[in-house]
């Protein structure tokens, strides 16, 4: 732009020859001169629907149906006045999380310089999470009202679970970061031996993620997060059956023994019935690691550290947004928690109704 005002100014005769070879010079662009206008412009109707489900994560129809259950407006102008369609912005930011790639690497398919593609994508993570982060961040009465609670419990029963009053399932998981700058002892995992950042989440037998919280320091312990969460609070007011039955969470042994919250047994001597106990329990609970795996899977940016940069990237919240994505595929096409527990997910309409 500065270098447009150059010309316009030496040709009106308001700078020299001198004047300007030396500010043209001074103000070359950090950015690469990459010929973004030789391709063209992104074009939704001329893709296939193996192509979208490849470079995407969705179906082509289901696209359409996505942005209008995100309420992405159909036109979004960014603070410098670039222009794209609702829809080509949704593409755009699900293209970036599907696999670890740079801006440069986009151009070819949106047709549209670094700094558009990099502001465009910034402004979707943003608009996604401020839009929709209380459906994962809260209790979502949506996914966790009583009728519902009752039909997991059922569900986790029906698999042999010796707890009949189990409805999901809680864990922490460790995401590692690039090492950063400053206070890198806050975010270092000794456990892992990584630097990260660290999210709790719950598992329902649907395959939906009912309940996310972080992102907190990598050094973090689970009982902490629990803790910080305030996710017992929330369960001594929400968890119980229609009938008021009281209904729990079953973790690993870090999380403390509650009325609505279960761990295994960690006795020094265990019995029989014990031990049954928890190999009964451990091997339906790995069910929160299979989705943990799946929001890693298909959205393979945030599994790569090297580009998860705090300070100059929204690492905890790109985090949050791909959880509420993986929820959005559950609803739409089941994961394997949803088909080991056979239990349909919700319609993705009521999911963000």
């Amino acid at each position: 732009m500065a270098r447009n005002h150059l010309l316009i100014s030496h040709y009106e005769g308001i700078v020299d020859d001198e004047e300007f070879l030396l500010l043209y010079d001074i103000n070359t662009s950090p950015n690469l001169d990459l010929p973004y206008d030789l391709y063209e412009r992104f074009d939704f109707d001329g893709l296939d629907d193996d192509e979208c489900l490849s470079e995407f994560r969705f179906r082509k129809h289901d696209l359409p149906l996505l942005a209008e259950v995100l309420q992405i407006p159909d036109k979004i102008t960014l603070y410098q006045r670039s222009v794209c369609s609702g829809l080509e912005a949704l593409c755009l930011v699900l293209r970036r999380l599907a696999y670890p790639c740079r801006y440069a690497d986009l151009i070819s398919t949106f047709a549209r310089p670094v700094p558009v593609l990099c502001m465009i994508c910034n402004y979707m993570i943003d608009f996604i999470y401020e839009t929709h982060n209380h459906r994962l961040l809260q209790w979502n009465n949506q996914v966790l009202n009583a009728n519902a609670l009752e039909t997991y419990a059922t569900a986790i029963t029906a698999k042999g679970s010796p707890l009949n009053n189990c409805f999901g399932f809680i864990d922490g998981t460790v995401r590692p970061i690039c090492r950063p700058g400053e206070n890198q002892q806050i975010v270092y995992n000794g456990h892992k031996r990584i630097h990260a950042l660290k999210f709790q989440s719950v598992a329902l037998p649907n395959g939906i993620i009912g309940n996310l919280f972080g992102p907190v320091e990598g050094k973090r312990h689970d009982s902490g997060m629990l803790r910080d969460s305030r996710l017992l609070d929330d369960l001594q007011r929400h968890a119980f059956s229609p009938a008021a039955r009281p209904l729990c969470l079953y973790g690993d042994p870090a999380y403390p023994l509650r009325l609505h919250l279960q761990a295994p047994f960690r006795n020094v001597r265990l019995t029989p019935q014990m031990e049954a106990f928890n190999s009964s329990m451990s091997s339906l609970r790995t069910s929160v690691e299979w989705l943990f795996g799946d929001i890693c899977t298909y959205f393979k940016f945030i599994d790569f550290k090297k580009d998860l940069k705090i300070g100059l990237s929204t690492v905890g919240k790109m985090y949050t947004v791909c959880a509420l994505l993986r929820n959005a595929l559950t609803c739409l096409y089941g994961n394997t928690t949803s088909k080991f527990f056979d239990l349909e997910p919700p319609a993705l309409q009521d999911y963000f109704e």
